[in-house]
């Protein structure tokens, strides 16, 4: 199967997730700067998810550039990871519109965990896909980030109970994590395909 149309159909998918983000946010009602103070928790939770989703483009974008080959687990396990990242805005606007109460909290966190787990599980079906010994299986090693990522997520969730700052502190550490693109795959491809 063509991998050109699985990132075509995914790039469109992540386009349409940030375009439903943005116009969550509604205009303010008045002329002046204090009009924008109430939309603070509402941008900030967009800021936050606009990262990640463009986080999760360039390791996608990453990810299929490592793979050979694509098959049904892989297309299924593409859909799965774009159900759970289209379930981005909801949560988003959920936690800025109640200035990040706990259960919008944890609920955020659920999302981003979900999306996590269908992350890897794309990834290891592409693996799959390509074999023990391709590029992709070299690249990804022990993805120390890659197993962190839904610990502190858990920590997230649990903690947003307790605390909305520190379910916070660990959703926005793990976007700091991912921040630098995973160059791991590019490394791989660049020395596997350098002749001699």
């Amino acid at each position: 199967m063509n991998k050109g149309r699985l990132e075509a159909f995914s790039d469109g998918v992540l386009a349409i997730i940030i375009t439903v983000m943005v116009l969550e946010i509604k205009a303010p009602h008045g002329p002046g700067f204090a009009a924008l103070k109430p939309l603070l928790p509402v941008f900030l939770s967009y800021a936050l998810s606009f990262v990640y989703v463009g986080i999760y483009w360039n390791n996608h974008h990453h990810l299929l550039g490592g793979t050979g080959k694509v098959n049904g687990n892989v297309l299924w396990a593409n859909l799965h990871l774009l159900f759970w990242l289209s379930l981005v805005p909801l949560a988003t606007g959920w936690m800025g519109e109640n200035r990040f109460a706990p259960a919008t909290m944890a609920v955020y966190g659920g999302v981003l965990l979900a999306a996590a787990v269908a992350y890897t599980v794309l990834q290891n079906c592409i693996i799959a896909a390509n074999g023990a010994d391709s590029l992709l299986a070299h690249a990804v090693g022990r993805d120390w980030k890659g197993k962190l990522s839904p610990v502190l997520y858990g920590l997230g969730i649990a903690a947003s109970f307790w605390s909305s700052w520190l379910a916070g502190a660990a959703y926005v550490s793990v976007a700091l994590m991912w921040l630098v693109p995973d160059r791991r795959i590019e490394r791989t491809l660049a020395t596997e395909q350098r002749p001699g």
